[in-house]
């Protein structure tokens, strides 16, 4: 089966080689909430260095990075199948990339492929003032809040592919940009 991809497909393509790669493993520690916490804190850590020389840059870029990437591992580890999860991250042409790919089941695909269409067809804001609406009335989880706010109040550029594996899971690889400031350190 051919790869379905959802978003930006330029995104989908760029390399991360020169980037940092990191590998969360199933194991006896049972990937949770805190690693994904820890994680992208130090994610946030390393690629917010050539913003050192400006405080203001520094804690900006930090805490896009950080959002952006808690995010996106929170949802992997929320959301995923038993394996592991791959986190690529780097900086391309004045932005934070990051990419993560993890295994998930084929009713958790359908059910993100619909929401993915949804955004496709509605503007960002007007879906999260929606979605903060419907989570104060229900008692219901899964608020979609953080990808909303993603690509509303970030302005973050994401792609989605969904590729079938032999071991009838859906491999989701979920790629994300958003912009730096300036490097102070260039």
């Amino acid at each position: 089966m051919t790869a379905k991809i959802y978003g930006l497909e330029s995104l989908v393509d760029i390399s991360l080689d020169s980037g940092a790669r990191l590998t969360l493993s199933d194991g006896p520690l049972q990937l949770g909430w805190r690693h994904s916490g820890m994680t992208s804190d130090f994610i946030a850590e390393i690629m917010a260095l050539p913003y050192s020389r400006s405080r203001k840059d520094y804690l900006q870029a930090h805490h896009d990075i950080g959002y952006l990437s808690n995010e996106l591992i929170e949802n992997a580890v929320k959301f995923r199948q038993p394996g592991e999860i791959l986190i690529e991250a780097g900086m391309v042409e004045g932005s934070f990339l990051i990419r993560v790919r993890n295994a998930i089941d084929n009713a958790t695909s359908s059910r993100f492929q619909q929401l993915l269409q949804r955004l496709q067809s509605r503007e960002p804001g007007v879906l999260l003032l929606e979605q903060i609406e419907t989570n104060a009335i229900s008692s219901a989880g899964g608020s979609g809040l953080g990808l909303l706010t993603l690509l509303s109040d970030y302005d973050a550029r994401m792609a989605w592919t969904f590729e079938e594996n032999n071991d009838q899971q859906i491999i989701l690889t979920t790629t994300a940009a958003v912009a730096m400031p300036p490097s102070s350190n260039l």
